[in-house]
């Protein structure tokens, strides 16, 4: 979601600042970059070692908070051909699950603000015991759509959520946003959604099964 579907990664580099300089601390773009794609209760124990002292759940509440006024006061900032991908999907008949270390009351948010009936499950940080990089998020998704995860394909943006796609064993799609994603082990790499449709995602399916045959 937050980096793929929709760019709201400045929008928790602002809820992190706010954060970590109310307690005195200093947050910067690299110490930012380090926390794409990772759970928010796995993250707290990063803010816990700046000097935030709240508990886990207090971090992720008011983190979550911010990002969600943000939200709320900017509206959401689709990324390049995402939202288009996703309504032609839809319009296939392709089974669709949001996959995301988000809460549920953000994954809500962006979800409304889509204006179309996007997704037939949806996996948030808050309801998977594992986060990504481990591959349970992807799993749980394919278990609620009732399919073959191998016939899945799991589109992510961050090194960690490359790493749970491939783990599961979902084909797995990376289009990189703020992070690079070189060498992150996605079997493939698209610089864009723009463009793409489902005829593109049925081919990358394609070539693995002749490429396994």
């Amino acid at each position: 979601m937050d980096g793929t579907l929709v760019d709201t990664e400045p929008y928790w580099f602002a809820a992190e600042t706010e954060l970590v300089e109310s307690f005195g601390g200093t947050w910067g773009h690299e110490d930012a970059l380090g926390l794409i794609g990772s759970g928010l209760w796995e993250s707290a124990a990063v803010f816990r070692d700046l000097g935030v002292a709240l508990d886990d759940d207090a971090i992720v509440e008011r983190l979550t908070a911010g990002v969600r006024a943000q939200f709320a006061r900017h509206g959401a900032p689709w990324r390049p051909g995402a939202r288009e991908l996703l309504e032609a999907l839809r319009a296939a008949g392709v089974p669709t699950a949001l996959v995301t270390m988000s809460i549920r009351s953000m994954a809500d948010d962006v979800v409304s603000a889509i204006g179309f009936d996007a997704f037939d499950a949806i996996v948030t940080g808050d309801a998977v015991e594992r986060p990504k990089p481990f591959p349970d998020p992807y799993l749980e998704g394919a278990r609620l759509l009732g399919v073959d995860i191998a016939a899945c394909v799991a589109i992510e943006d961050s090194r960690h959520g490359v790493a749970s796609g491939v783990a599961s064993g979902a084909l797995t799609l990376g289009v990189p946003n703020i992070v690079p994603l070189d060498g992150s082990g996605a079997h493939a790499l698209w610089p864009t959604l723009a463009g793409r449709g489902v005829e593109d995602l049925a081919a990358l399916l394609a070539d693995r099964a002749g490429a396994r045959a």
